[in-house]
């Protein structure tokens, strides 16, 4: 069985103006729910005050927790933060957090939210309210757990590098396409841009040459991973032309390298966009189960995810 995190303030009702697709994560929800007895569901608690604190700002926090976030903060981010959308964002972490002790039991565990690494100190930013990636990663690293944040989205995972820069028990990596979002790029452990239209075989051979010396030399605890599917070639933000067949790829590499250096491995969901979301949650969910099926903890993965 995979473990999956879960929480029913992950489908929020979206807020007026938001382009957004809200529904995602209940959609995830529902195919994961169709594979039956194979999924181990898993109910994440809000994270403490503190948790937030030590990475955001606490005005900031206090600002989403109690939906007065200023108007320029909210076009910063890409809609209002309704009640439901702070309820939301309080409980995210908490999966992120979930999924990396259950991954440390059990060799992988996912998340059907989070990734959202573009939220900063003092804002939110690019659809992500609180960094989940950063608060879950300095909670581990409070307990020890050294953590190598891997980031396969299409954006560059700048809110995550800025968060938590200088930790010496967290490192981040970031494979991203260079003139895509943000404009102003931060600095991870290791970057690599990339081209536009890079396409399968370029993207595949240059996440295995310069990943799989990094995760030798940072020797972490627990690999992090943000498996955004938006480096798909039909992917309305993105700009890398993978194939679906190189998406699978990915995550097989991914599991492939955690597993030859005995590393456990908890995924987010990260970006997708489109204007179909069924499509863009079966990609979702296929990312998931491709990184199960290779981690031994469900067989087969359908043409639909």
């Amino acid at each position: 069985m995979i473990a999956i995190v879960h929480h029913p303030d992950y489908v929020a009702p979206a807020p007026a103006r938001s382009p957004y697709q809200w529904n995602k994560n209940g959609l995830i929800r529902d195919l994961l729910r169709e594979r039956g007895e194979a999924i181990d569901w898993h109910t994440p608690e809000p994270v403490p005050l503190a948790w937030f604190e030590a990475v955001h700002d606490p005005d900031y926090v206090a600002e989403v927790l109690e939906t007065r976030v200023p108007r320029e903060k909210e076009r910063r981010l890409g809609f209002p933060v309704t009640a439901e959308v702070a309820r939301r964002a309080r409980v995210v972490p908490g999966g992120t957090y979930l999924a990396a002790r259950l991954a440390l039991d059990r060799g992988f565990a996912a998340n059907t939210a989070g990734g959202s690494h573009h939220a900063l100190a003092d804002t939110g930013a690019g659809f992500c309210v609180f960094n989940d990636l950063a608060i879950a990663a300095v909670q581990l690293e409070r307990e020890g757990i050294r953590t190598l944040i891997v980031d396969c989205d299409v954006h560059q995972g700048d809110g995550t590098a800025a968060l938590t820069a200088g930790r010496p028990g967290i490192a981040t990596y970031s494979i991203h396409a260079e003139k895509n979002f943000p404009v102003r790029k931060a600095r991870s452990t290791l970057d690599v841009p990339l081209a536009d239209a890079t396409g399968d075989r370029a993207y595949l051979e240059t996440l295995e040459r310069t990943l799989t010396p990094l995760v030798d030399q940072v020797a972490p605890d627990l690999i992090l991973y943000q498996a955004g599917v938006d480096p798909f070639a039909g992917d309305r933000l993105g700009r890398l032309a993978l194939t679906q067949e190189g998406l699978d790829a990915r995550e097989a590499l991914i599991a492939r390298l955690a597993l030859s250096r005995g590393l456990p491995l908890a995924s987010t969901v990260g970006g997708g966009y489109g204007t179909d979301a069924l499509e863009i949650a079966r990609r979702h969910v296929r990312a998931i189960l491709v990184l199960g099926r290779h981690f031994g903890v469900i067989s087969g993965v359908d043409a639909k995810g």
